[in-house]
């Protein structure tokens, strides 16, 4: 069940990542590159050279768990993320292969 959602905080790893790594070699990049700790809940996201896999890694409790998607076609669009924290509707529009050009976020005003 794919259990993440907007209450997480989500952090894309600079650089790319040698989709061959699991579980260890992943944990070890979060902590020795990103400086995070793996077990603090947050999921982290990594995308390989040529931008056709991406693997998320979570602690939930109890153990990791790795999500990972392989596009047969295309690839996943990086242009206007920035490196480092992202949000849940990035992750959603980068993950579904949504590419946005221009986004103007206007503010919302409430009623008193």
């Amino acid at each position: 069940m794919f259990s993440l959602g907007s209450s997480h905080r989500f952090y894309l790893y600079d650089g790319h990542c040698d989709m061959r790594k699991s579980f260890d070699g992943l944990c070890g990049l979060v902590i020795s590159v990103m400086q995070r700790q793996p077990t603090s809940g947050e999921v982290f996201v990594f995308l390989n050279r040529s931008r056709t896999h991406i693997k998320l890694l979570h602690w939930e409790h109890g153990g990791f768990v790795l999500y990972y998607k392989r596009l047969e076609q295309g690839t996943f669009g990086t242009s206007a993320l920035k490196k480092g924290e992202l949000s849940w509707s990035d992750l959603v529009l980068l993950i579904e292969g949504v590419q946005v050009v221009k986004s103007i976020q206007k503010k919302r005003y409430s009623l008193p």
